[in-house]
């Protein structure tokens, strides 16, 4: 299919939402993923009108002939119309809306004070719906998914090139940087996020630790954790390693985590409850006593953001859907320990789910005498 195709669904899908309210005769697109989602705009600035036979997208004059070029390119039918101010935004928006009773608005996405002066500006009434869209994103079309599967490739051959490195004593750094220009070699725009390298008692109890200066050495545990961006999509994925010999602590803890994400993937599938996903990979490390160093969810959703519907964690109540692109990443952290956490990024299919990263997870797959 298309690239053109693709934006034609997703606009068809709006629409039909649209279509399904007889009191709202439109919908006000602030959120740029959004934007972007349906148009292939980028720009940094813009607001998009929706009706159920046109489209609008008004963005300031840094932006114009680049809209024009995306939303070309993207085979979408909008007229770009170019606003010098915020509030020649809502004059143009007021034009073409003077015969509309309702717009749905994104409520999330905007300040109140602009809602106020959106609010005084236009005739219609602001109807909020703060995750109108985010519920139609959630669900990744093939489009979307074979981005993410490149992005995802990418990331495990940058990390299959660096793990030689990690025999001479890098720095946390020095690890982080040669990923972060191998992922952008290999076709990657750059990192999904800020390329987490993490190693020794203090650091990797870390979930999310900045790299620094610190060396990775043998004995100590060490967390990788690298995404890919292609094209505005992301890629997750973490990978745990000692160098040397483990001692007794680590290896129970490592193969307690392998089990835990293990039968957190098992389980994942259509219809499956988010929080059930959660509470497996609890429960496998409850039975190996070390529930209490398991310190955050179980995973999130992935696609134009790197943190997105669904959470899945004790306190969601989202159900796994076909198209939902979701990591299982459970780890354990303790000071003095340090930590350890393996991640897969899956989609979820009409029957189970399939993982998009192949980074191997065996010992055997890296250079002794380093081990994981």
């Amino acid at each position: 299919m298309s690239v053109e195709q693709w934006h034609s669904q997703r606009l068809t899908r709006v629409r039909e939402l649209l279509g399904q309210q007889t009191s709202v005769q439109a919908i006000l697109v602030s959120d740029l993923n959004d934007i972007r989602w349906l148009t292939g705009f980028t720009g940094s600035s813009g607001w998009l009108l929706i009706t159920a036979t046109d489209m609008w997208l008004f963005t300031d004059g840094r932006y114009t002939e680049q809209a024009h070029a995306q939303i070309n390119a993207a085979g979408v039918a909008a007229h770009v119309i170019e606003c010098r101010t915020q509030q020649s935004v809502f004059e143009a928006l007021a034009h073409r809306l003077s015969k509309c009773s309702h717009i749905w608005f994104q409520s999330a996405h905007i300040t109140f004070d602009v809602f106020q002066t959106l609010n005084t500006s236009l005739s219609a009434d602001l109807v909020p719906a703060p995750a109108l869209l985010g519920a139609i994103r959630r669900i990744k079309d093939a489009g979307e998914i074979s981005l993410m599967s490149r992005a995802c490739d990418i990331a495990d051959r940058a990390l299959a090139e660096v793990l030689p490195m990690l025999l001479s004593e890098p720095s946390e750094k020095n690890v982080r940087d040669q990923l972060d220009y191998l992922m952008r070699q290999l076709g990657a725009d750059g990192p999904s996020y800020d390329t987490i390298v993490a190693t020794g008692p203090i650091n990797a109890a870390r979930p999310h630790h900045s790299p620094t200066d610190t060396r990775i050495e043998e004995g100590h545990t060490l967390i990788i954790d690298v995404g890919a961006l292609v094209n505005g999509y992301h890629s997750d994925m973490t990978r745990s390693y000692v160098i040397g010999e483990m001692n007794g602590e680590q290896v129970h803890a490592y193969e307690a985590v392998r089990e835990a994400q293990a039968a957190g993937v098992a389980l994942a599938g259509p219809g499956v409850a988010t929080r059930d996903v959660d509470a497996m990979c609890r429960k496998v490390l409850h039975e190996a006593g070390l529930a209490e160093m398991f310190n955050h969810g179980t995973g999130h959703g992935v696609g134009l953001l790197i943190h997105e519907d669904p959470y899945l964690n004790s306190s969601s109540t989202a159900i796994l859907q076909p198209g939902d692109v979701v990591t299982i990443e459970p780890g354990v952290y303790r000071g003095g320990f340090g930590g350890l956490r393996v991640e897969d990024l899956i989609v979820i299919t009409e029957f189970s789910n399939r993982t998009l990263n192949t980074s191997p997870k065996e010992p055997t797959c890296l250079p002794s005498p380093l081990t994981i």
